[in-house]
């Protein structure tokens, strides 16, 4: 399953959400529903049992310390889920890579690059929210532009 097969299974009503526009967070998404789909035909074999559970846990992980920590009104918290959300990226790589001799070539590649695209995207979002300290929640609550096109938007972003 690609990021272009996944995406339009996403419901709307989660596309809608404010913290869609947040590139890490859809990726740390497809990530979790990933792991799940790669594993479907090992959780039944005794060797993997540990190893599937771990890996979809870890990915899991992943997207919902990025949303724990999203709407953050202090950077500090905001930081402290980002890393959160980086370490159970490199737990979920670390059962990738346990699991990759069951897992097709390009399928593993795809994984790995997600991952570091998502462990990229969680580094800008850090220093972003290093430099623009406590988030205005009025501005929140206020319609806003275009995503980002980078898709690192911090809720303090215009």
């Amino acid at each position: 399953m690609t990021y272009e097969e996944w995406e339009p299974m996403v419901p709307d009503v989660v596309k809608e959400d404010r913290i869609w526009r947040v590139q890490a967070y859809r990726l740390a998404l497809y990530l979790a529903d990933a792991a799940t789909f790669d594993t479907r035909g090992l959780a039944t074999d005794p060797r993997f049992t540990l190893s599937v559970t771990q890996l979809c846990k870890a990915a899991g992980s992943v997207s919902a310390n990025i949303a724990e920590g999203y709407p953050r009104r202090s950077s500090k918290d905001r930081i402290k889920f980002y890393e959160y959300a980086l370490t159970s990226l490199a737990e979920a790589k670390s059962w990738y890579l346990q699991i990759r001799g069951m897992l097709a070539g390009a399928t593993m590649n795809d994984r790995l690059a997600t991952m570091r695209s998502i462990s990229r995207l969680l580094i800008t979002m850090m220093r972003s929210a290093r430099a623009n300290g406590a988030i205005d929640f009025e501005r929140l609550q206020r319609p806003s532009g275009s995503a980002s096109s980078k898709g690192v938007e911090q809720p303090d972003d215009k």
